[in-house]
């Protein structure tokens, strides 16, 4: 636990100045077909300063924790801004003031995870995969935690102590088709918290591995998608990620800037009036968020971000400075992953909002497409434009579901693709699994119910 060596120094701030201590843990365990490949722990963190003046930031960081580090660090990032406003003089005016009382957001475990916890839990997980799933060329069974604590004094805003722990367990299995291809199925568990609060009996997620068997096995007598364009089921799984990578990432304000596809088109209809898209803060469809944040690392109390209501497109994800571009007030999406990160405007908890179709009613209805669940590796750049792989997905023929397929890919403009969508489903699911990788990793959640529309796929 951060010991407070940062509130005695708001006396020295002479500018707006953000003062942040950081420690990042993680502890992990790996068996590749039931050997132990990794038995890992580690620890990074120290503190960081960032000042602003005229325009402009100054920011230091130092490993070490002490009085003398954080005075060091806080003197350096002072001269630095000092010395950018004297040389780059972009004359601007001071950034939005931002008020917010102190937050005391902690969730420390009762005592420290032990890394034979981790150990345990996937060997059990591995050895329910050998008792219940044949025919597999490898398995891969991952234990992983990563717990971040943060300590941040502002010169205005909310100063704040955060702890926020994730806990996940991956599991990927590999066949062999009868032509002596490979094809391979992921499977992510667990979120926010910690492990102990996920993962102690193995057999809980028996119903899980058992899915994940059943789709492997299909895909292994899976056949190749016809290429062009088709009706599509997308899975809410896929449907989060395209609102994270596809659009999320063309309505963060600093892309805006940079002349993303979704500044000409803010109060314009981007999408079908059933989509409505939300980047929330820490609570939503009253639970609490995979990933809550309720402060974000520039002292902002945070609040959702309304970023498409009804098909139109009505705002952007903002820092202090964009906000303070754009006229509007920040709402908390400036993040920073490491102790030597700057925070960036990032996404936190973002998803397309349910409708009111029912999935076995949106299959029913497509004669002749595809129902698209999983998705691998992609990229979407600030035009909209995204290309992803399919690691997952069936023929739906008559309104049935039918055979499985090899991987595949999906393409398209996003804005574009969700003008097309004409049913979404009443349910939605969230995925916290990943780390999102603007400039530096950042952990975030997505998710979306299913939608129906139109898609261009990838044929043999």
């Amino acid at each position: 636990m951060l010991q407070d060596l940062l509130t005695a120094k708001k006396a020295d701030f002479k500018d707006y100045t953000e003062l942040r201590a950081q420690v990042n843990s993680t502890q992990q365990v790996t068996l590749l077909s039931g050997n132990m490949t990794a038995n890992a722990q580690s620890a990074t963190g120290g503190v960081a300063a960032r000042v602003y003046k005229g325009g402009t930031f100054g920011f230091a960081s130092a490993a070490a924790y002490n009085h003398d580090s954080v005075s060091n660090v806080l003197k350096a990032a002072t001269d630095n801004a000092i010395f950018m406003d004297s040389h780059v003089k972009k004359g601007k005016p001071p950034l939005p003031v931002v008020t917010g009382a102190k937050m005391d957001l902690r969730k420390f475990p009762s005592e420290p995870i032990n890394q034979k916890l981790l150990i345990d839990f996937a060997k059990g997980l591995d050895e329910m995969i050998v008792k219940k799933c044949k025919n597999l060329s490898s398995r891969t069974v991952v234990s992983n935690c990563l717990n971040m604590e943060k300590l941040l004094v502002v010169s205005d805003g909310a100063d704040s102590h955060f702890y926020q722990p994730r806990a996940m367990a991956y599991v990927i299995m590999t066949a062999e088709t009868k032509d002596g291809d490979q094809v391979e199925l992921f499977k992510a568990l667990g979120g926010f918290g910690h492990f102990d609060e996920h993962f102690t009996d193995p057999s809980a997620y028996a119903w899980e591995i058992d899915e994940l068997y059943e789709h492997l096995m299909a895909k292994r007598e899976g056949v190749f998608a016809d290429a062009g364009m088709k009706k599509c089921i997308i899975h809410p799984d896929l449907a989060g990620m395209l609102a994270h990578e596809a659009v999320g990432h063309t309505v963060e304000a600093d892309l805006v800037l940079g002349g993303s596809v979704a500044g000409p088109n803010l109060n314009k209809q981007v999408a079908s009036e059933l989509v409505s898209m939300t980047d929330f803060a820490h609570t939503a469809f009253g639970k609490t968020c995979p990933l809550p944040v309720y402060v974000d690392d520039e002292g902002t109390p945070a609040e959702d971000a309304i970023l498409i209501d009804k098909g139109i497109l009505k705002g952007y994800m903002h820092n202090k400075e964009s906000a303070r571009h754009f006229g509007v007030t920040p709402q908390g999406n400036a993040r920073a992953f490491a102790f030597s990160d700057e925070p960036l405007i990032r996404m936190r908890n973002t998803v397309i909002l349910p409708g009111q179709s029912k999935l076995d009613d949106m299959i029913a209805s497509v004669e002749d497409g595809y129902y698209l669940i999983k998705t691998g590796n992609g990229q979407a750049d600030s035009t909209g434009e995204f290309m992803f792989s399919v690691d997952l997905s069936y023929e739906i023929k008559g309104g049935k579901i039918g055979k499985a397929i090899r991987e595949t890919t999906i393409s398209g403009v996003a804005f574009e693709m969700l003008k097309t969508v004409d049913m979404v489903s009443d349910d939605m699911t969230w995925d916290v699994a990943g780390f999102c990788g603007k400039k530096q990793p950042m952990t975030c959640s997505m998710g979306g119910p299913a939608l129906r529309c139109d898609m261009n796929i990838g044929g043999r």
